[in-house]
């Protein structure tokens, strides 16, 4: 304990010069071993997760790259799609007006004919009532000049002459009125 009581304050926590070195050996042995044997691996290991990472990071990247494709390509079809849906709905439209417009004019013409074949007939059934009606009015004429004179007219040339005489007669004052 000699050596101990020779030691005071700071010196007691010194250690000798050969613990020192001793200690210094080892760890450059373990140093050495260390790098020798287990550095290695360790930057293999290290090189591997880095290069994975880089891999998974430029996987992500074309991920992101082909999902940045495949918006634009659908924006670009959504567009398509748009413009196309807005031509037809304009062609829709353009062939309803058009539709609309062959109607109108096939209703119009139908309404024409129709009124046409109506005034044909209305005049037709004008026709057949003058006729008629100066059918009788010579009949009444012929019974009424008959009674006036108070014999029957003798031959049908003479009573067909004095019936288109004042048929004639009848027309004229008609067409003045």
């Amino acid at each position: 304990m000699v050596i101990a009581a020779e030691k005071s304050g700071i010196d007691l926590f010194l250690p000798e010069l050969y613990d020192i070195v001793w200690s210094l050996i080892i760890l450059v042995i373990v140093a050495v071993f260390f790098y020798k044997f287990f550095m290695p691996k360790f930057n293999a290991i290290f090189d591997e997760r880095a290069a994975r990472i880089e891999g998974n990071i430029a996987k992500a990247e074309q991920a992101k790259k082909d999902a940045d494709a495949a918006k634009q390509k659908y924006e670009a079809q959504l567009s398509n799609a748009r413009v196309e849906a807005s031509k037809i709905r304009d062609d829709a439209r353009a062939e309803a007006s058009h539709i609309i417009s062959d109607a109108r004019s096939r209703a119009e013409s139908d309404a024409a004919q129709i009124t046409a074949n109506a005034q044909r007939a209305i005049e037709s059934q004008q026709q057949q009532a003058m006729v008629s009606l100066k059918g009788e009015v010579g009949a009444l004429a012929t019974a009424l000049a008959g009674k006036i004179l108070g014999s029957k007219l003798q031959s049908d040339d003479v009573q067909s002459s004095m019936i288109d005489k004042m048929i004639a007669d009848m027309d004229a004052t008609a067409d003045k009125k």
